[in-house]
């Protein structure tokens, strides 16, 4: 993909899910989000569409998070679905997951399309948990304490990145959310979130705020979060969640947005205690299921690949 393709590949990415969806303006579907040039502009060499005759007809974005890969949004014009170009698409994706050395990757699909279901499967992609995207309205419970990295950053940035990654690591082996961080930053996109205890970074959630985001509207929207994992981290992660909810407040957010796979049940059930509520409900895959678990019960950790 080069930027000149950024508009096709939006305008694309709409339709298909609008159509996909049964909307009745398909070409309005996500609003004010945005998702295409946020993603590319964060990581030019992970995005890729598919051409005929010249034009842009469909493509992908992927995500390197460490030892970690996913890809999404997969999208085709819908006047040549069931052509065989959403295979094509994943071909770069599954040649960089190679590269990259991945020890995991996944994906976020619709849970109740067989259709999606064979084509992921067949590029070795098989089905985990259900994920669910859910919601609550800010403003409710904005006593949480927390730092942020665009405030932190200058006096230190690496040494900062190396906490972060620190955390990380303890999730999931080589799990690093640099790039994501770096972006949200450098994009103005939103923040990232930072829990601290007495010694050490506890906890840690990058945040996208409003339009032009990932979240859009008034929305605040978790992308990914974390809290040290071990004794204590169900107390840590419901201070990473006041902490959450409190920048949403204080960012002017109307509602604060955040997905969960169901893998982690207990997490998903803290959610819920806390008048989150499901607004979308997907499956997750994972390519090489069975060499390791990136949606573990015991772990804290909010994210949904979409």
């Amino acid at each position: 993909m080069v930027e000149d393709d950024l508009g096709s590949a939006d305008a694309i990415m709409r339709l298909a899910f609008g159509t996909a969806r049964g909307l009745p303006d398909p070409e309005s579907t996500f609003g004010d989000r945005d998702i295409v040039r946020s993603r590319f502009r964060a990581a030019p060499d992970c995005a890729w569409v598919a051409e005929l005759a010249g034009d842009v007809v469909g493509s992908v974005f992927a995500a390197r998070w460490g030892s970690f890969g996913f890809f999404g949004p997969l999208s085709v014009r819908p006047d040549h679905w069931d052509r065989g170009i959403g295979g094509r698409l994943l071909q770069p994706v599954l040649a960089s997951f190679t590269g990259w050395g991945v020890r995991q990757g996944g994906l976020f699909t619709f849970a109740a399309s067989l259709k999606h279901l064979g084509l992921y499967q067949k590029h070795g992609f098989w089905p985990g948990a259900l994920t669910l995207v859910t919601a609550k309205a800010a403003g409710l419970r904005s006593q949480g304490e927390y730092a942020l990295f665009s405030d932190e950053r200058s006096s230190g940035e690496g040494r900062l990145l190396e906490e972060v990654g620190a955390l990380t690591d303890r999730v999931f082996p080589g799990l690093d959310l640099e790039r994501e961080i770096r972006a949200v930053y450098a994009q103005g996109l939103g923040d990232t979130v930072l829990l601290r205890g007495a010694v050490t970074l506890e906890g840690m959630a990058v945040c996208h705020r409003g339009a032009g985001s990932e979240a859009g509207g008034d929305d605040c929207y978790v992308k990914f979060a974390a809290v040290l994992p071990g004794d204590g981290a169900g107390e840590r992660f419901e201070r990473l969640l006041d902490a959450c909810e409190a920048f949403a407040e204080r960012s002017g957010a109307a509602r604060l947005t955040a997905g969960v796979n169901t893998g982690r049940l207990d997490a998903y059930r803290r959610l819920l205690a806390r008048g989150f509520r499901a607004e979308q409900i997907g499956l997750s895959m994972f390519l090489r299921p069975a060499e390791s678990r990136f949606d573990t019960t015991a772990d804290y950790v909010l994210d949904d690949l979409r």
